[in-house]
């Protein structure tokens, strides 16, 4: 285990609203600081930071717990993994006798592997057999210096080259397995998972390689195939080229569709360029991109293909703050080769104009319809209703709803009047919904869904939340309340866990600041303990007050389930109705 003074130091050495800071923007509100959650999609603040305590609390999605499972849900990293990033950020050297679990020596044996693989990758395509994939690049308008800055390489053909090779570095067929470079065939044998193929390895913002894409030359299997996730890689969360789009520093992010976009774009002397791997562009990812680019350039391709993920992308930045405009590529069918008939500086050009999000949907629906049709105009104006009434800006609605009253010879109040009609109605849907949602309930997992939990049980969840943040908030009541309760009498599990840790360190006259207790516990369980923590906060606790929050936990946990009753023999069934009257009188 990591000694607390250790703990104590990198406490005082990362304080919570510096670390998060640098990648959250925040606002200071009194005691505490707000921001735009970074593991959900949100326009409205609910991400809050207590610098007092050293934790954060997303009211949004739930996210919660100290700096270290910040870091860990930021960077996808175990607990030691991002003690040893917050210790290097603060100077400090980690303890010898720290303890290293499994799942960080398993990351960092991928991470090794993955190296390795790509040292590999790239010396086959400087080599006689990666004769194919070179002419590949250079026929693509690659220089060997991009070839060489991006690491490029060949898988070449057979089944075992890379295997084998990782087999004389001392990696085992499990750990090339784990790192999705081999897969297992039916007879068990392990065998490459990419052959004659040029490789793209993708870097994470550290510097580690930790996946692979992979080119077919020939028409065998997919055009593109990309690493599966491991335990270093997740597709839905990594963007190719960040790590140098990143030291761009540009206030603007281009995201294109795919690797040889990418890779001519930064030739071209735009290094602000990135593109999603192999899937289109997720939630996860806009938000990430909104972390380093207040603007966003979408450079898709112009086929249908590409007009559609264009959609898709605009509706996922919507739910971020960045501002969204649409590259427009007239006579190439991507950047790629806009670059190579027409070169960089066009091209350039070309960056600095494009469309803004809404002008874009509007010219995607426009192309739907003949204007000049009476049905389809209305048709058109249905539609084009609909999506205004989906811009937050009253003023962008305005604007957009002026230009096409005039341009099509319509009433401006009878658009504006059909657009606030829809607005309401969503707006009376999305209060259903939510107060639907409002009602409390349990989910039974018996395949029944919600079912209502009992007042009492209600009751008694309310006191378990109440006694752990009081606990939070006044450490010195533990003393009182100590022989009349354990970690067993309570009836949530997540609940008895959390008290069951503040209790051990309790007992101990140890500390019980979030960021003591977060190698004891999962980052789901830190987000309940933030959370709690945020509510002692906002309540002045009495010590008398424990006693009812106890004999409310132990109340109901005196009362027995319908099937416990109907397993009680006919004596246990009667001292049971006899001690429930006893109690009501």
């Amino acid at each position: 285990m990591i000694p607390d003074s250790f703990i104590e130091e990198l406490k005082y050495k990362s304080d919570i609203a510096d670390v998060i800071s640098s990648y959250v923007s925040l606002k200071r509100r009194g005691r505490t600081l707000s921001g735009l959650c970074p593991f959900h999609s949100e326009k409205t603040p609910s991400f809050v930071v207590y610098p007092d305590n050293g934790s954060y609390y997303c009211f949004g999605c739930g996210a919660g717990g100290d700096v270290i499972t910040f870091i860990r849900q930021q960077e996808n990293l175990e607990y030691i993994e991002a003690i040893k990033l917050l210790a290097g950020r603060a100077g400090m050297q980690l303890p010898e006798d720290d303890r290293d679990d499994g799942a960080a020596r398993i990351k960092a044996r991928v991470l090794e592997l993955n190296r390795e693989t790509a040292r590999f990758y790239h010396s086959c395509l400087l080599g006689p057999q990666g004769k194919q994939g070179r002419e590949y690049l250079l026929r693509r308008g690659l220089t060997p210096k991009t070839i060489t800055r991006f690491g490029l390489g060949y898988a070449p053909g057979g089944w075992s080259s890379l295997r084998d090779h990782l087999k004389a570095k001392g990696f085992s067929w499990e750990e090339m397995i784990t790192g999705a470079v081999a897969a297992k065939g039916q007879g068990g044998s392990v065998y490459d998972s990419f052959r004659e193929r040029v490789m793209f390895p993708i870097i994470d913002l550290r510097g580690n390689v930790i996946g692979f894409g992979g080119r077919a030359l020939e028409d065998k299997g997919p055009k593109y195939l990309n690493s599966a996730d491991t335990p270093v890689f997740k597709k839905s969360r990594s963007l190719y080229a960040l790590n140098f789009a990143k030291e761009a520093k540009a206030d603007t992010l281009v995201l294109a569709e795919g690797y040889m976009d990418v890779i001519a774009i930064h030739q071209a002397g735009f290094p602000n360029t990135v593109a999603t791997l192999g899937t289109a562009l997720t939630a996860e990812q806009a938000r990430l991109i909104s972390r380093y680019a207040k603007n966003v350039l979408i450079a898709y391709d112009s086929d249908g293909a590409g007009q559609s993920a264009t959609k898709r992308a605009i509706a996922l930045f919507s739910q971020t703050d960045v501002t969204v405009r649409v590259l427009e590529i007239p006579g190439a069918k991507d950047p790629d080769e806009y670059i190579r008939k027409f070169g960089a500086a066009r091209f350039g050009h070309l960056l600095e104009g494009g469309k803004g999000a809404v002008r874009f949907e509007i010219d995607k629906l426009r192309a739907r319809f003949n204007l000049e049709e009476n049905e389809e105009k209305v048709a058109f104006l249905g539609e084009f209703c609909s999506l205004m009434a989906g811009i937050p800006g009253d003023l962008e609605r305005d604007v957009y709803i002026g230009e096409i009253a005039r341009e099509l010879e319509v009433s401006k109040q009878s658009l504006v009047s059909t657009t606030g009609s829809i607005r309401k109605q969503r707006y009376l849907a999305d209060k259903k919904k939510k107060s639907h949602n409002l009602r409390v309930g349990v989910q039974d997992n018996t395949g029944g869904g919600m079912a209502v939990r009992p007042r009492d049980g209600l009751q008694s969840v309310v006191a378990q939340e109440k006694l752990i943040a009081m606990l939070l908030q006044n450490p010195d009541y533990f003393p009182d309340i100590r022989s009349k309760i354990t970690a067993s009498n309570f009836s949530d599990e997540t609940l008895g866990i959390l008290y069951g840790v503040v209790e051990n360190r309790l007992n101990q006259n140890l500390p019980i600041d979030p960021i003591y207790l977060s190698s004891s516990l999962t980052p789901r369980q830190m987000s309940t303990l933030s959370k709690l923590a945020g509510q002692g906060r906002e309540i002045q606790f009495y010590k008398k007050q424990a006693d009812e929050f106890i004999q409310a936990i132990h109340g109901q946990r005196e009362v027995k389930t319908t099937d416990e009753v109907a397993q009680m023999s006919p004596q246990e069934y009667d001292r049971y109705i006899a001690s429930l009257t006893a109690k009501k009188k």
